[in-house]
């Protein structure tokens, strides 16, 4: 691992304004919202910096509040802004910052997230609009995701010439499949997963991702993608490890639905050909499930940058991600001790 970098990581992708309605309700019943943020990549980094690691994040967004708004709450958490570029806002929305909305269901509704996210700054960004080479040799990890790739050809060239780069600079790398239908189709994704995936370190991805990006299926499945075996995803890391043999480890969450507020949780990884399983976290309880893959990512890249036996590291990052439910919005604002008690098979009882 590479020492004396002015950044533990670095992290690249698109930021949107969060709007969730409150107490499970619908969008058009409600007569406020809830503000939050929306960023795979900065979720990464703010929980990375939470836990104690010099983070920055990198973007484009359009200087109106929605961009300063961002930003700010990235510094709240120590992330570095400052690479961030700002476009003028032209009040005419031909370039501008994107938006999501969710509700969050309950029972058997599911949630359900929806995206505004049409000529958003990033999905314009051009070469040179950020100097990689400049950036990336202060940094000891990049990490970016498949959503990064998807919102456009602008974007997904970008994360491809970025990982490129941090490749040659010897920076380890991680990339979070992050499937989304609604940006774009299944071929198109494994397409351009093609050009990403020989220059990734650490792959990161659920049993959808796997399938629909990478062509690669888990045995004993269902549709929905419930009640999968954890060794039934032994053969699908094995499988992206064949292909890409510069993947060093494959990692992934374990979701069961119960419903919408009661879910199984569990995490595994394959870590130089050996197979590492948490212990299952079962009806766990959810305020707002969404980050909880992204606190599973952070979990991850600091128990590598901090050198962790592996199956400590898989320990910690079930914990920690499993806490992430608890809270609302996509950040985790549980503590490293907080996790450790968990993980550690510690109570629930009143700390007094």
């Amino acid at each position: 691992m590479n020492t004396e970098k002015k950044y533990d990581l670095i992290g690249f992708g698109e930021a949107m304004i969060r709007f969730t309605a409150p107490d499970h309700g619908r969008l058009e019943q409600s007569s406020h919202l809830l503000v939050a943020i929306a960023a795979a990549e900065l979720n990464v980094s703010v929980n990375v910096s939470k836990l104690g690691h010099k983070t920055a994040w990198l973007s484009k967004l359009v200087d109106i509040w929605s961009g300063q708004y961002i930003i700010n709450k990235g510094r709240e958490h120590g992330v570095d802004m400052s690479g961030v570029i700002l476009v003028p806002f032209d009040g005419k929305g031909t370039v501008r910052n994107g938006l999501c909305y969710l509700e969050v269901g309950i029972g058997p509704r599911a949630s359900k997230q929806m995206y505004d996210r049409a000529h958003s700054a990033i999905s314009l960004i051009n070469p040179g609009d950020i100097k990689w080479e400049d950036v990336l040799q202060q940094t000891k990890w990049f990490h970016t995701t498949g959503i990064t790739t998807a919102i456009s050809d602008h974007a997904a060239n970008e994360a491809i010439a970025s990982l490129k780069i941090a490749k040659k600079l010897g920076v380890t790398t991680s990339f979070d499949l992050n499937f989304r239908s609604t940006l774009w189709s299944s071929e198109k994704a494994k397409e351009v997963m093609k050009q990403v995936m020989p220059y990734v370190d650490v792959i990161i991805g659920n049993e959808e991702d796997f399938e629909k990006m990478l062509g690669i299926k888990a045995e004993g499945g269902t549709e929905s993608y419930a009640d999968l075996d954890p060794e039934n995803y032994k053969t699908v890391a094995k499988q992206v490890v064949k292909l890409y043999p510069n993947v060093q480890m494959v990692g992934t969450t374990l979701r069961h639905v119960k419903t919408a507020l009661l879910n199984d949780w569990q995490t595994v990884m394959l870590y130089k050909d050996n197979f590492y399983t948490s212990r299952k976290y079962e009806n766990l309880e959810i305020l707002d499930r969404t980050g909880g893959g992204d606190s599973f990512a952070s979990a991850l890249i600091c128990s590598m940058l901090e050198g962790k036996d592996p199956q400590e590291t898989i320990e910690f990052s079930a914990a920690y991600s499993a806490l992430c439910h608890g809270f609302m919005g996509d950040w985790n604002w549980a503590t490293r001790a907080e996790a450790e008690k968990v993980m550690k098979g510690g109570s629930a009882r009143v700390v007094r």
